[in-house]
């Protein structure tokens, strides 16, 4: 926030340009400029860039001139000339307009526990940071109860899974066709063959093993695999495991002349979050932003752009 603050100091300045100025003080590498958000749509040092603005704003240490530009306060000129060492969230919380800002974002959310400030002053992300981080925990908790799930059902329980996902990815026709396609193998797993399109113009050969965490699958277990697609004639394979997969086991596939993919028990529940399968969606938290608002001269309605 100070860097951005001091960017500010000699007037009103553009958003993008404290961006690359900050960056610039700061012997940002090209690689640190260019990390992207999780979206894809900011960079991340951008983000923090904006977000610092915001803050400052609320502290009423700078204010919006107009779209994209903003300049530093009387207020904000007398912070920098106390040379602080550093502009952080506890700096702001001295201001009673961010004492407020941080008090009405709690009082906001009805469901939402009381917050002290001192937990906002000691947070280093931002909000965005803060919101994806919290979701990864909730994804990575999601997965592991799925997994230990598919572990302790019965084979049959597997198999209607990788129907069912199977189908919800773009293989196969219907679920009667996929289950058919598929069938039994009688050892705790499912082995079978599944069309890759809606028309069989070609198929997958699949092995999957349920097993229990630790008991990974070795190089013999693809070199069997291999033989099998080979007696078949086909030239592409799926091997999924509820567990994982040795490092020799992976270099084994790499080097074989037939296509096989791995899938291990992290990967499985990657797949069932993404189609849906054996979950769904319990809530939806939606990040908007603010739109442009264009007064048209030739009427008295606004358009958003």
């Amino acid at each position: 926030m100070l860097p951005v603050l001091s960017a500010a100091s000699q007037g009103e300045i553009r958003i993008g340009d404290v961006v690359e100025r900050v960056a610039d003080s700061l012997a940002l590498t090209a690689e640190e400029r260019a990390q992207l958000l999780p979206s894809g749509r900011q960079t991340l040092f951008a983000n923090r860039v904006h977000w610092a603005k915001t803050y400052l704003n609320k502290a009423g240490l700078v204010e919006i001139t107009r779209r994209g530009h903003f300049t530093i306060t009387d207020r904000g000129k007398i912070a920098l000339q106390s040379n602080p060492g550093r502009i952080d969230n506890a700096f702001l919380t001295r201001f009673e307009e961010f004492r407020d800002f941080v008090k009405g974002a709690r009082q906001e959310d009805e469901e939402a526990p009381p917050v002290a400030l001192s937990s906002i002053e000691l947070r280093s992300q931002t909000p965005d940071e803060i919101m994806r981080e919290a979701h990864r925990e909730i994804d990575a908790s999601l997965r592991r109860d799925l997994l230990d799930r598919v572990r302790s059902a019965p084979p049959e329980f597997f198999e209607r899974l990788l129907v069912n996902l199977l189908l919800g990815m773009g293989f196969g026709g219907s679920v009667a066709d996929a289950g058919r396609a598929l069938g039994r193998s009688g050892d705790d797993g499912v082995d079978g063959v599944i069309d890759q399109d809606a028309l069989g113009l070609d198929r997958v050969y699949i092995q999957a093993k349920r097993y229990a965490e630790g008991n990974n699958v070795g190089s013999g277990a693809i070199r069997d695999f291999f033989g099998s697609l080979d007696r078949h004639k086909a030239t592409k394979g799926l091997f999924v495991t509820t567990s994982r997969f040795s490092a020799s086991a992976i270099e084994t596939a790499q080097f074989l002349s037939k296509r096989i993919v791995l899938i291990d028990g992290d990967q499985l529940t990657k797949l069932m979050i993404r189609y849906n399968v054996g979950c769904r969606v319990e809530e939806a938290l939606d990040r908007r932003r603010l739109l442009r608002v264009i007064g048209l001269r030739s009427s008295s309605r606004t358009a958003i752009v």
